[in-house]
C-alpha cells in the first residue's frame, strides 16, 4: 500500500465495528441496503430460492462504525461441504463485494472464516480495487449475447463462421420439419425438465446436480419467487406427444438469463440449437438488450458468444 492509502486505511479502522448477522431477517435489510441490483444474481428473492432448499447457516459479516454501515460479505456455511460460500450458494454468479469504499475489501477477505470459496466474482465491479487483484484466481468464464445491433436469429447467424452458420440452420430446419409446438410458461413442464436432463446425463455417463433434491427445490423455489424481482419464463418444445425440450428462464433488467435446461437429443438430435436459436430471436421480441448464457463454455459458447471473465477467492 502507498502512504496515502495506508494513513487512509487506518483512519477508518480506528472507529470501525464488526458485527456477525445470521438472522435471515435482518440479513434481507442489509442485502437491501447494500445490493446494487443490477443483475439477477443481485436480487434477494433469487438467492433466498437456494437458501430455503439448503437450509445453511448465514453468516454475514457487516463492517460499520457509528454513524453508518460500510461493508457488508453475505456468506452462508453448508454443512454437507464443510465451506462457506456466497450467500445463495456456489451457483451464483456475477458475486460483488459490498463496500462504500474499496479499502473494506481486503479487511472483509481478512474476516472471512476459513475454508471459505467465493467463486464467480464479476472482475468489471468498480468495488473490486486492482490493488487487490493477485488475491483472486481465474474462475469458469460466462458468455453472454449483446442483443444492441442485432435485430432476428438470422442477424446472429450472419455473425458466424460460415461452417457453424451451416450447421446450426440444419439442426432448425430438421426440428421444424418435425412440425414442433412451442409452449410458453407451462411451468408444470419443471419436471419434465429434470426428468430429461437427468436422463441426458446418464447417456452422457455424467452426475445430475438433479440427483440432489435440493437441487429440485431450489429452482422449485426460484420459479415461485419469480414475480417480485425478476420474472420467469419457461419454453416446452413438444413434438407429437414427446416432449423434445424444456427451458427455464428469468428475466431481469432487460436481460435474458437462460437458467436451466433439458433436451432429448437421443430422439430430436439438433433440438439444442433449435431452442437456441428460437431464444434469441424471443429475447429480441420482449425487448431485451442482453442474453446472459451463464457460466461454463460447455465446450460451444466460447464460439458464438462474448466471453465475461470472472474470479474467485480460496482459503
Amino acid at each position: 500500500m502507498t502512504d496515502s492509502y495506508q494513513t487512509e486505511y487506518s483512519e477508518f479502522l480506528k472507529n470501525l465495528d464488526i458485527e456477525i448477522v445470521s438472522d435471515v431477517k435482518r440479513c434481507f435489510e442489509l442485502w437491501e441496503e447494500f445490493s446494487p441490483k443490477k443483475s439477477l444474481f443481485d436480487t434477494w428473492e433469487f438467492r433466498l430460492a437456494f437458501f430455503l432448499a439448503y437450509k445453511p447457516k448465514l453468516h454475514f459479516i457487516l463492517l460499520k462504525n457509528k454513524s453508518e454501515n460500510l461493508a457488508l460479505l453475505p456468506l452462508c456455511y453448508e454443512e454437507d461441504k464443510k465451506k462457506y460460500f456466497w450467500f445463495g450458494s456456489a451457483w451464483q454468479e456475477e458475486n460483488k463485494f459490498f463496500a462504500k469504499k474499496s479499502i473494506f475489501i481486503p479487511l472483509l477477505l481478512a474476516l472471512s472464516p476459513r475454508p471459505i470459496l467465493l467463486n464467480a466474482i464479476i472482475i468489471d465491479d468498480t468495488s473490486l480495487d486492482k490493488q487487490f487483484t493477485e488475491d483472486f484466481k481465474p474462475d469458469d468464464s460466462k458468455y453472454i449475447l449483446d442483443l444492441k445491433n442485432i435485430q432476428s436469429s438470422e442477424d446472429f447467424l450472419m455473425r458466424l463462421k460460415k461452417n457453424r452458420r451451416h450447421d446450426l440452420r440444419k439442426d432448425r430446419r430438421r426440428i421444424e420439419k418435425q412440425n414442433p409446438q412451442i409452449i410458453i410458461n407451462n411451468f408444470s413442464d419443471f419436471d419434465n425438465l429434470v426428468k430429461i436432463s437427468t436422463e441426458r446425463f446418464k447417456q452422457k455417463g455424467e452426475k445430475a446436480d438433479w440427483k440432489d433434491p435440493r437441487r429440485v427445490e431450489a429452482f422449485r423455489q426460484v420459479i415461485r419467487l419469480g414475480g417480485k424481482s425478476y420474472k420467469m419464463r419457461m419454453i416446452t418444445v413438444r413434438v407429437g406427444k414427446k416432449v423434445a425440450g424444456v427451458d427455464l428462464i428469468a428475466l431481469f433488467n432487460d436481460c435474458y438469463h437462460t437458467l436451466k435446461c433439458g433436451y432429448d437429443v437421443k430422439n430430436f438430435s439438433g433440438i439444442g440449437n433449435f431452442v437456441n436459436l428460437f431464444e434469441i430471436q424471443d429475447a429480441i421480441c420482449l425487448g431485451m438488450k442482453k442474453i446472459d448464457f451463464l457460466q461454463n463454455s460447455y465446450q460451444w459458447k466460447d464460439r458464438w458468444f462474448e466471453e465475461v471473465l470472472l474470479v474467485k477467492y480460496e482459503k
